[in-house]
Formats: C-alpha cells, sequence, structure tokens
C-alpha cells in the first residue's frame, strides 16, 4: 500500500524479474482494478511488471473514493511509483480507460516512456460516449436500449447519459442502485462479441445483492469530461513523437471502435494498429489477450534492438 497523499493509499504490485525491462500496466474503468491474469501479459523472465490499483479502485483505500481523484493525480501517482521502484522509463501498457491514462501519462512525461502498447482506445471524449450508448446501443440492441432507457423516467431519457450520472453520483441508494446495475449490465453487454444475455433484468436492479463499483467511478470521470479538455489527447499527440506505440484494436468493438484507433494514429506517426478479427472490445474476446501479449513483446524488442 503506497500513501500518495489527499488520504489515498493505493495498492501496487510488480511481477517478473526484477532486473527485467521496466513496464507498467493501466487498468481500465476508470474505477475496475488489476486482476491477477494481467500479470500473465508480461514475459516473466523479461520485464519487471508494475501493476497498481487507481485511486478509489479495487484495494486501493479509502474503496470508492472520488474526492482528490481527477486524471493530474493518477498522472501524478503514476510519477511516484516509477520513482519509488527506482525505473527510469518503462513501457506503458493499457486498455480502454487504462489507454486514456496511458496517453495523458506519456504527453505529460514523454522523456519517461520508452513505448506504449494500448488495446480499445478511448480518448475520453462525451463523442464517443454518445456514440456507444446513443447510436451503437439502439442500433444493435434495441431492446436492450428500451430497457436502459425504462429505468429512467420519461422527463430524463432525452439526455440518459447525463441522467445516469447524477442518479449513480445522488447519495440516495435507492436513486444509485438501479443505475448503477442498469449501467453495468449494459456496459457489459456492449463489450462482449457475444455476450450470454442480451437484455435487462429488471426485476432485480434494486434488490439487495452488492453493487458494481465500476459505474460510480465512471459517473464521476465521465460528468467532469475526464478532467480534460475536449480533443485533449488527439490535440496534444505531437508529444508522443519518437515514442512507439502497439494498438491493438477488435474489429467490432462497440465502446471503442477502430475509427478511434486510427484517428490516433493518423497523428501519432510511430504507432501501429493492429486489428483482431472477429473481435470486440474485452481483452478475451478471441485473439485480444494473444495480440497484446504479442504487441508487449514486439514493443521490447523495437526498444532493445
Amino acid at each position: 500500500m503506497l500513501p500518495v497523499g489527499d488520504g489515498h493509499e493505493i495498492y501496487v504490485e510488480t511481477a517478473g524479474n526484477a532486473d527485467g525491462l521496466a513496464a507498467v500496466y493501466l487498468h481500465g474503468g476508470p474505477g475496475s482494478g488489476c486482476q491477477p491474469d494481467h500479470r500473465r501479459l508480461f514475459d516473466a523472465e523479461r520485464f519487471h511488471a508494475v501493476l497498481f490499483d487507481q485511486r478509489g479502485a479495487g484495494r486501493s483505500r479509502p474503496k470508492g473514493g472520488r474526492d482528490a481523484n481527477t486524471l493530474p493525480h493518477l498522472i501524478a501517482d503514476m510519477e511516484l511509483i516509477r520513482a519509488t521502484f527506482g525505473m527510469e522509463r518503462w513501457i506503458v501498457v493499457g486498455g480502454s480507460w487504462g489507454a486514456t491514462l496511458a496517453l495523458a501519462y506519456a504527453q505529460a512525461h514523454p522523456e519517461r516512456v520508452s513505448g506504449i502498447v494500448l488495446r480499445a482506445t478511448f480518448l475520453g471524449t462525451n463523442d464517443e460516449l454518445h456514440a456507444a450508448f446513443l447510436e451503437n446501443l439502439p442500433r444493435l440492441y434495441p431492446a436492450l436500449n428500451e430497457d436502459f432507457l425504462g429505468v429512467l423516467p420519461e422527463h430524463e431519457r432525452a439526455a440518459p447519459l447525463e441522467a445516469y450520472w447524477r442518479r449513480l453520483l445522488d447519495p440516495d441508494p435507492a436513486v444509485q442502485a438501479p443505475a448503477a446495475r442498469a449501467w453495468g449490465d449494459t456496459e457489459s453487454i456492449l463489450s462482449q462479441i457475444a455476450p450470454s444475455r442480451t437484455r435487462l433484468d429488471l426485476a432485480t436492479l434494486s434488490d439487495a445483492r452488492p453493487l458494481p463499483a465500476t459505474p460510480f467511478m465512471e459517473a464521476h470521470y465521465f460528468s467532469n469530461g475526464c478532467f480534460m479538455k475536449p480533443r485533449q489527447l488527439l490535440d496534444r499527440a505531437s508529444a508522443l513523437a519518437g515514442i512507439p506505440g502497439i494498438i491493438v484494436q477488435g474489429r467490432y468493438d462497440l465502446l471503442c471502435p477502430p475509427a478511434t484507433s486510427h484517428a490516433l494514429a493518423s497523428v501519432w506517426p510511430d504507432a501501429e494498429v493492429r486489428t483482431v478479427a472477429g473481435a470486440g472490445h474485452s481483452l478475451y474476446d478471441p485473439g485480444i489477450r494473444d495480440a497484446v501479449i504479442k504487441a508487449i513483446a514486439d514493443l521490447a524488442d523495437m526498444i532493445t534492438e
């Protein structure tokens, strides 16, 4: 547990060879946390990998804490972690929200980044969220879209994302619970190439089960524009010049579609997009995990040649 200030302690672990090539893994969400399988993305003999749960996420404390929890705070935490382990430079790996944080960190501290591997590029913009939930959702899952909107009172359905975020941040548990389950389940369905179900279980949205953690942190970040200026990551892409990158992209990703990765690559000439056919957003869709492992190894080859 690493104290980072503002009352936060973050969970940090390392894996692999202490003398190996330094790398850091950034989990998604925001708000999800690292999983044991994330260690296995890195060859244990070749890499010294750092994994950590971002502020308020996973095993970090206070759990779910949103005070002093912004993108600049997370970037500062990464610098503290890097300095704590004495790593001069490291490979930065992240998917979805982890890709957002990876790009923002690299643009703030390019001299500390030896290479970047992204999966499912998310640039942290409202346009991307609107495309996923207000265009892809009704077009491809119309019945699920009806469920998603049906959780809201009719007068809130004209701006459903903002309505969900308000409800998730409402202090009343009776307001939070249905929104958290509906948001989390809808996002989960959109993230998979072949979800096991495609409707919300409306009858259980208010039951006594534990609530998912990620929707609350997502509402905090998304309602604040991810604490960035619009188009910030594209507009500042020149800071990435000279940093090699590999972007792994599922062809049928409904949350972070290929157009976003290609827009990034168009302003970051050192990046290569590798598209995985038959896959969507999830790290565990067919071919995605293997492609990420290969991208990390290939990037290490570029750096050490």
